[in-house]
């Protein structure tokens, strides 16, 4: 059995199966489909929040709330710098957005210096 199932929703038996589109529970009876085992925005993955508390998704637009030090570059990122297009990745140190910012190219941001707009 190469995959891990779901335990059942109802007895908590650890012996599901598969049965086409549904999970079995052979203690039970209960059957259910895979989509009512992830409910809704419970899909497993973190959510990302901006530094006001607002949660942010790909292809939203941010702007940068304070200035910000860019290793080789004279001037840096300065507060009020809107990027847009942004993609959340599961970057190194907390850097969880990836983005393009013109004049500076490809790089990443941690999501605590950013706000939604």
């Amino acid at each position: 059995m190469t995959e891990n199932l779901p335990p059942c929703p109802k007895c908590s038996s650890a012996y599901t199966y598969e049965m086409g589109a549904l999970l079995v529970c052979p203690e039970c009876g209960h059957e259910w489909s895979h989509a009512s085992a992830h409910p809704a925005g419970d899909t497993g993955d973190k959510v990302i929040r901006d530094s006001v508390g607002n949660v942010l998704a790909d292809g939203d637009s941010v702007t940068v709330i304070k200035s910000l030090k860019v290793k080789g570059s004279p001037t840096g990122i300065k507060a009020g710098t809107k990027v847009r297009n942004i993609r959340l990745v599961d970057g190194v140190d907390g850097h969880d957005i990836d983005c393009k910012i013109d004049g500076f190219g490809s790089m990443q941001l941690k999501s605590s210096v950013v706000k939604k707009s």
